[in-house]
């Protein structure tokens, strides 16, 4: 079995990590790159940075970011926020970000994950997917082909798309997505545990890798989004940057658990 992730998230808005509940209510968390040295330190496996104002703001992601970041820093990062281009595309890669994350620009125009996974490879395609429980009873009533229980939203989690989570992971998938980071909308930030069944449903349907968004609190809640929701790697954001666990202990106990972890 691959050595399972463990990816502290750094949600950037003005230059600062803010973290918040259900992708409102944010607060400050600290300067980025002094947190990312700090995962660093604790043996992240990667990073995350997401610019999580760039879409709903209607701007690129900053490439001043990721070119600190790159000088900085010693494991891979995937940047995300406001890409819309195979040349945003490219200007992120040669800053030096290992891999990017696409969420809106993928639902408004499918092609940029097709061409990007063509032209720089899809272990660099990250697609991200915010995903919430919908109200099944009306959807059925509308719609009679078969749905999943989650909907896709866009911008921030701001807008409804109306896409199926399920069906729309497949699809990037097909168009050559290398990864998915699929977030829980309903679980972000509470710290509850992770959307097992949904990750359960995606990581089922895919032959890609899974990365489990939302939730995490405890010990327990990582182990079980890598045996019961089957993901591939876990990514959580309240729980590490504001001290309640480092990375190095979760990826002790996952150890202890008989679940394999890169060296710690």
């Amino acid at each position: 079995m691959l050595a399972r992730r463990i990816i502290p998230c750094l949600d950037i808005k003005a230059g600062r990590v803010v973290k918040g509940t259900s992708f409102v209510n944010l607060r400050d968390a600290g300067d980025p790159l002094e947190l990312a040295q700090r995962y660093n330190e604790q043996s992240a496996d990667e990073l995350v940075f997401l610019d999580i104002a760039a879409s709903s703001e209607n701007r690129g992601t900053t490439i001043e970011l990721a070119t600190r970041l790159a000088r900085e820093l010693f494991i891979p990062f995937t940047i995300g926020g406001g890409i819309s281009t195979l040349d945003d595309i490219h200007a992120l890669v040669t800053a030096g970000a290992d891999k990017v994350s696409v969420n809106s620009s993928a639902i408004r125009n499918p092609k940029l994950i097709t061409e990007g996974a063509r032209r720089f490879g899809s272990q660099c395609i990250v697609v991200a997917i915010d995903a919430r429980k919908r109200d099944l009873k009306t959807q059925q009533h509308q719609s009679a082909g078969k749905i999943s229980k989650w909907e896709v939203f866009s911008h921030g989690g701001s807008r409804s798309t109306g896409l199926d989570a399920v069906a729309w992971a497949s699809e990037m998938e097909s168009r050559g997505a290398g990864e998915i980071l699929l977030t829980s909308m309903d679980a972000d930030g509470h710290q509850d545990g992770f959307e097992l069944e949904l990750t359960a449903a995606i990581s089922g349907t895919l032959n890609i890798p899974v990365i489990a968004s939302g939730g995490g609190g405890t010990f327990e809640h990582f182990r079980d989004a890598l045996t019961i929701g089957k993901a591939d790697a876990v990514l959580a954001a309240s729980v590490f940057h504001y001290g309640k666990y480092t990375v190095s202990q979760v990826k002790e106990y996952l150890s202890e658990n008989s679940i394999p972890v890169r060296k710690v």
